[in-house]
């Protein structure tokens, strides 16, 4: 058997009793961050847990020999998103706010040749600082529509040279950086993240928040209305539920005619319209006055209901107040029609 060094013993050792010591154990990359943002990123996660780095060899024996000391196994899984230059990230942060922490800690950086974009990079319209020279060639060059205006080189039309995933050319990265655009980001990229016996990938601690909230509004409002349609009584939902119930049983009673202190409102309403349609369908000479009166009232309220242009309308607040006194002033000559 290999020889091994008691210096890499040491550290399986070290990294495994940090496994065991947080309740969320995340692998970030490293690999593109520069010394001096990763000693920030230190200090900034200082109170939330620690940060170490090595080699993703001992890594992978840390993670195994964690599992097998408290006896989950599922851990282990972390291990296999081992990659680039990995790093162990033990923390209280539940998965989601981590992810969300790490992504809104990340910080622009210049172009590099070679390296990969994760979004789309978009050059502006409009006047630049650079003067003119060889540099509108390289940029017509590359296809972005640059020209001398005022003795400044100018791009002619908002341009996207990369899309997300593709990657930076050596040509393309001088142009950038001579424009001041950074399309990089430099900040711990999460490879995954265990928590009570679950491994979370990135795809899935990416959510957009405000989407799952409207999911959560709108998943309520289905269980509002299912238990209020099947009358199921909680703290929410009791009082809509009366209110159902009362509608129900005065609508019943409206329609049975019997009359209470509630009903009889309704009920004379419905009589009184019943009514005027019997009388629509009499001769004239058999009305009295006030019948006719009624019935010329409910055909100007019809013609008024019809759709009218717009500078023909008038004020909603008159139009209410006009069709509330016509309807007391027909109510009051329910008497006359069956006198």
């Amino acid at each position: 058997m290999a020889h091994v060094a008691e210096w890499k013993k040491k550290e399986v050792e070290e990294l495994a009793n940090l496994i065991k010591s947080y309740p969320v154990i995340a692998l970030v990359n490293v690999a593109d961050v520069p010394a001096y943002p990763l000693s920030k990123m230190r200090e900034t996660l200082k109170e939330q847990g620690v940060l170490r780095v090595s080699r993703n060899t001992l890594i992978d024996l840390a993670i195994k020999k964690a599992a097998q000391d408290i006896g989950k196994p599922e851990l282990e899984e972390l291990a296999k998103h081992i990659q680039g230059g990995a790093a162990i990230l033990a923390t209280n942060i539940n998965p989601f706010k981590l992810y969300k922490f790490l992504q809104e800690s990340k910080k622009p950086a210049p172009a590099k040749p070679g390296a990969v974009v994760n979004k789309d990079v978009v050059i502006p319209a409009g006047p630049t600082s650079l003067a003119p020279g060889p540099v509108v060639g390289e940029m017509q060059a590359l296809g972005i529509p640059a020209r001398i205006e005022k003795g400044k080189v100018s791009i002619q039309k908002e341009t996207v040279v990369l899309k997300a995933g593709e990657t930076i050319t050596p040509q393309l990265a001088n142009i950038l950086n001579k424009l001041g655009i950074e399309p990089l980001e430099v900040g711990l990229e999460l490879l995954a993240a265990y928590e009570d016996g679950l491994v979370y990938g990135p795809d899935v601690l990416a959510i957009d928040e405000e989407q799952y909230i409207q999911m959560l509004q709108q998943a309520y409002m289905h269980a509002f209305n299912l238990s209020v349609n099947v009358a199921y009584p909680t703290k929410q939902t009791i009082e809509a539920i009366i209110q159902k119930a009362f509608m129900g049983a005065k609508n019943v009673a409206v329609e049975a005619n019997y009359i209470t202190k509630d009903t009889a409102g309704d009920i004379l309403g419905k009589a009184f319209r019943v009514a005027l349609l019997i009388a629509q369908e009499l001769p004239e000479d058999l009305l009295d006055e006030k019948t006719k009166e009624l019935l010329n009232q409910q055909a100007q309220l019809a013609v008024a209901a019809q759709p009218q242009p717009q500078e023909e309308k008038v004020e909603e607040a008159e139009e209410e107040e006009e069709e509330e006194k016509e309807e007391e002033e027909a109510l009051a000559g329910l008497g006359a029609l069956f006198g």
